[in-house]
């Protein structure tokens, strides 16, 4: 199995919400591969972000992938909205809705590619029959809603698992991802780094953070 290239994808949960624009652009400046656009409705997750309308006007700074994650209840009665918006990856969390399989054709047909999400307390084999069908599969590594929380190292073995299901697909990891826990995450089978809290209010400058994180799988 030949794993794809480590992938940077820079969380906008923690960048300066009054500059967005300008926060994507210099992102994407500094190396970013995709930008990831956390959605929360505040009933799946305690926290509300933003929707559609902010994205679309987004799409104009960022000439990478937009890479939406919805954490929102009902996701399948939002993701033409956020296609029109501009995503171009949708991720959807398998707990939020009763029918994946069907949303998964919903997305692709959308014209965006599809990937499904798993919080850290669900099992690996809910998607198992979903395996050949998406684009991505995301793992979260810290119970989602809030950035800045600590990796949860029992999500290793997860990593590994889904990594032996989805063969060459993209793996994405989200939560307490920096330059100390991207090795033992990249080695388990994750190629596609999600990073907030350490890109915008990290220690070290946007593109040294990025380029930390994607020498982690060097």
């Amino acid at each position: 199995m030949t794993i794809p290239k480590i992938k940077v994808s820079p969380s906008l949960l923690s960048c300066d919400f009054s500059r967005l624009g300008e926060e994507i652009r210099a992102a994407v400046d500094a190396g970013a591969d995709m930008i990831h656009c956390d959605v929360m409705d505040g009933h799946f997750v305690p926290n509300i972000t933003f929707g559609p309308p902010v994205l679309a006007s987004l799409r104009s700074h960022c000439d990478v992938l937009m890479d939406v994650h919805l954490m929102i209840d009902a996701p399948e009665e939002y993701v033409k909205n956020f296609a029109d918006a501009g995503a171009d990856i949708i991720t959807f969390q398998v707990e939020a809705t009763r029918h994946p399989h069907r949303l998964i054709t919903q997305i692709k047909d959308l014209g965006c590619k599809a990937g499904v999400v798993l919080n850290p307390g669900t099992p690996e084999e809910t998607i198992e029959y979903l395996a050949n069908m998406v684009d991505m599969v995301l793992l979260m590594t810290v119970n989602p809603g809030f950035g800045g929380q600590s990796f949860i190292p029992e999500m290793l073995r997860k990593i590994e698992n889904v990594r032996a299901m989805i063969g060459d697909r993209d793996l994405e990891v989200d939560g307490g991802i920096d330059d100390k826990t991207a090795p033992a995450v990249i080695e388990a089978g994750a190629n596609v780094l999600v990073a907030g809290s350490y890109v915008f209010s990290g220690s070290y400058s946007y593109r040294e953070a990025i380029e930390r994180l994607k020498a982690a799988g060097a």
